[in-house]
Formats: structure tokens, sequence, C-alpha cells
């Protein structure tokens, strides 16, 4: 009989102020790392009126992925054009939802190169993250 073996929760760390400039060429590639960073604002900035920059929180996973989301206790209202979601969720989910549309943007706009194969990578490591968020169906409502 085989046994099977739970993997731990996928876990998201804080990325140290230390460690900040490193973070986006780490998962975005020195080449893509301010397109990157520009789409995770930008897909925000679309998704939600709520949203008026400031400063954001950088986080590693676990699995290899990672998140970007504003550094706010305030919730944000987020709205999906493309699917019709509309819902309130907070500044952490909302990240979460921005960092999944560029990745996934990017990773469209780079397939067929190995750049591409790793945001989309990251982008399937983020999902598995959020699977197990605490607003995992609004997360997945927004992004579906």
């Amino acid at each position: 009989m085989i046994e099977a073996h739970a993997l731990p929760p996928v876990a998201a760390n804080l990325v140290a102020e230390g460690d900040r400039l490193s973070f986006l060429p780490a998962f975005f590639g020195p080449r893509l790392m301010m397109r990157g960073e520009s789409l995770v604002f930008g897909w925000l900035d679309t998704l939600s009126e709520d949203y008026n920059g400031g400063f954001w929180s950088f986080y590693t996973l676990t699995n290899g992925g990672f998140y970007m989301a504003p550094a706010t206790d305030k919730r944000m209202r987020l709205s999906v054009d493309g699917n019709g979601f509309n819902g309130e969720m907070s500044a952490d989910a909302a990240g979460i939802v921005a960092t999944l549309f560029a990745v996934g943007q990017l990773a469209a706009e780079v397939h067929g190169t190995d750049a591409g194969d790793t945001l989309a990578d990251h982008y399937h490591a983020l999902r598995d993250f959020a699977k197990t968020h605490p607003e995992a169906g609004l997360i997945f409502r927004a992004i579906d």
C-alpha cells in the first residue's frame, strides 16, 4: 500500500526591507522587472477605484512563487469587467489578484521563451497559495 503524504501548506513570507531591491529581478527577471512591477500596479489601478498608490509589501512563497500587495489594512472594492466580479477584499487579497493578472499577462507576452515558462510557473505557484488564502473564494471569483 502506498502512503499519501500531505504536503505542508504554502506559506507567504514578507520580504525584509534589506532584500527588497533583489525581489523584482529575482521573480520577473532583470529584463522584465520594470514591466512586471508596472503591470501589477496598473492592474490594481484598473480593478479598484480604492487604489491610489502607496507602499507595497513583497512576499515570497514557500513553493517558489511570489506576490505583491499594498501595505494597508484597508479593504478594497474590486470590479472586473471581463467576468462581472464586484466585491470587497483585503488589500492582501487584492494584491494577489493584481499579481495574478499581471504575471499571466506578462507570461503571455513572452510566451515561448524561458522567461515565459518561468512566469507561468510563478502564476501557478501563486494560484496554489491563493487556494489556501482566507479569501480564496473572492480571489478565484475575481480571476475566473
